[in-house]
């Protein structure tokens, strides 16, 4: 690493920090998150991953969720492939396993003829419990199949991604009754901004080092979901929204009045990617003004720190019980959103929101004592489930992007 250093912001006193020394602190984050759920997760009976782990590494439930079970093989695959330190056979072998299982059992058939959906949750063997009625796990079978391929050379799989995308696309711009969902009269479309957002994350998935006939293949696409991410910036420009209309207007009541901070500021680093790929300096400019920027200054605790679950525009309560608590996500979404933002821009600034949100991440969320990290702390920072994994959290996706972010190189150029 070079002798560079960048100025935290700590307690309302300035401190210079070295790089590598940030850099350390995350490089042994991974190590140890990857340890936990290599020794713990992993089902050598059935196959797949045990998710539902406690805080030392028992498993309380053995069902298994497969948006976490796609996330577990996408991560290991992706750590074979882009960092040596993890090209070790027992990571590949363990995606292999996973990736197995879930082709197995993860597709069900759909409702509509020939389709097929994935599974929501899995018994320990690999019978389906619940099918949700989203495209979520649909997407990330593709991001575990794709990247699967990527390091196995079976292109099968990728085949098999790409069919699965061609589906989602369908349902998501032509018609959806394929997901199960029902028309009923009072239900109000929406453009939800998890939609758009996600598929722009599996186009780039997708067209990664792929060439440019599939860069081609997916351009269109990947515009249209930068446009339907747009259309959440509200409010002349003061707020991003979680809900608008398919239109781009703001819907009535709490559905058009939720704001999620975590979103915004992942839609933030999406569109950054997407804007250095294609050149687009206006783009990157709202990108980092709109969904970097502004939901970091909302959705901050100026009390307790820390970043909000849920919020309302208006300042309402919001109706979701959990709107005030602390999840490890947003704050990670938050991390590679800002360094990402500085490593194109050098806003100095930038470096101190980077700086706050580091210091209340990785003074509150990792467990020392037992490794990985507490998932859910309330509002005054305090662990309110001790749990390690869960039905929605598991071997992350964003922590590994975060981690492996922070430790590229090119953050100081």
């Amino acid at each position: 690493y070079s002798k560079l250093t960048f100025t935290f912001l700590l307690k309302g006193k300035m401190s210079v920090v070295k790089l590598e020394e940030c850099r350390e602190r995350l490089r042994t984050e991974l190590d140890n998150v990857v340890d936990f759920w290599l020794k713990y997760s992993h089902d050598n009976v059935h196959g797949g991953f045990f998710t539902c782990i406690g805080k030392d590494g028992k498993v309380y439930d053995e069902l298994k969720y497969v948006w976490l079970q796609g996330r577990q093989v996408w991560m290991y695959c992706r750590l074979y492939r882009t960092m040596d330190r993890f090209h070790k056979p027992e990571i590949l072998e363990a995606a292999k396993a996973g990736g197995a299982f879930l082709r197995k059992f993860a597709r069900v058939p759909g409702t509509s003829s020939g389709q097929w959906k994935c599974a929501f949750c899995l018994t320990r063997d690999g019978k389906a419990v619940k099918i949700q009625r989203t495209i979520f796990s649909e997407c990330f079978y593709i991001m575990a199949m794709d990247e699967l391929s990527r390091v196995t050379g079976d292109e099968d799989m990728q085949l098999e991604a790409e069919e699965m995308m061609k589906q989602l696309i369908y349902w998501v711009q032509k018609d959806s009754s394929g997901l199960g969902r029902p028309q009923l009269p009072g239900d109000i479309p929406i453009n939800s901004m998890a939609v758009p957002m996600m598929l722009l994350c599996l186009v780039q998935q997708l067209v990664e080092g792929r060439g440019q006939e599939v860069v081609q293949k997916y351009r269109e696409l990947g515009n249209w979901c930068v446009q339907q991410i747009l259309q959440h910036i509200q409010r002349n420009g003061t707020a991003i929204l979680e809900n608008v209309s398919p239109e781009g207007s703001e819907l009535p009541g709490c559905l058009g009045r939720l704001q999620n901070p975590g979103h915004a500021l992942e839609a933030g680093w999406f569109l950054l990617q997407f804007s250095a790929e294609s050149g687009d300096e206006e783009l990157q400019r709202t990108a980092i003004d709109k969904f970097v920027e502004l939901p970091y200054q909302y959705g901050w605790d100026k009390e307790h720190g820390g970043l909000f679950y849920f919020l309302d525009v208006d300042g309402h309560c919001p109706t979701q019980l959990e709107w005030s608590m602390k999840l490890w996500w947003p704050h990670c979404e938050a991390l590679i959103a800002i360094l990402m933002a500085y490593s194109q821009t050098k806003r100095p600034e930038l470096l101190e929101r980077f700086s706050q949100v580091y210091e209340y991440t990785f003074s509150h969320f990792p467990d020392a004592k037992s490794g990985e990290w507490f998932g859910y702390l309330t509002q005054e920072g305090r662990v309110a489930l001790d749990l390690k994994g869960g039905p929605f959290k598991g071997k992350n996706i964003i922590e590994q992007r975060c981690f492996a972010l922070c430790e590229s190189p090119s953050v100081e150029n």
